[in-house]
């Protein structure tokens, strides 16, 4: 299983406004943004994208998946904070 491959399931499973996946094969990172994650604690986004993996979760063609999930208006507000903290960042560096 390549990044793309699961990358190309968890999009064709749900509406991602954002997908980014890590990892080494077996053991991946992602950080998705879906406004179906609206009102949704974790745990019940984390089911969500589960779904959409079916059976490889099962079959261990993924072992394992850990994940940040966000919905669009967090992760403006994460993107923000970020770039916030970059910026402070170079301004620190500077003096």
């Amino acid at each position: 299983m390549t990044s793309q491959d699961l990358e190309d399931l968890i999009s064709n499973g749900m509406q991602c406004a954002s997908i980014s996946i890590e990892g080494d094969g077996r053991h991946w990172f992602a950080t998705i943004v879906s406004a179906e994650f609206e009102g949704m604690r974790a745990i019940k986004r984390h089911q969500l994208v589960y779904k959409t993996l079916g059976q490889k979760m099962h079959t261990d063609e993924v072992h394992a998946l850990s994940m940040k999930t966000f919905t669009p208006t967090e992760w403006e507000s994460e993107s923000a904070k970020s770039e916030s903290a970059k910026s402070e960042s170079t301004k620190s560096a500077g003096a």
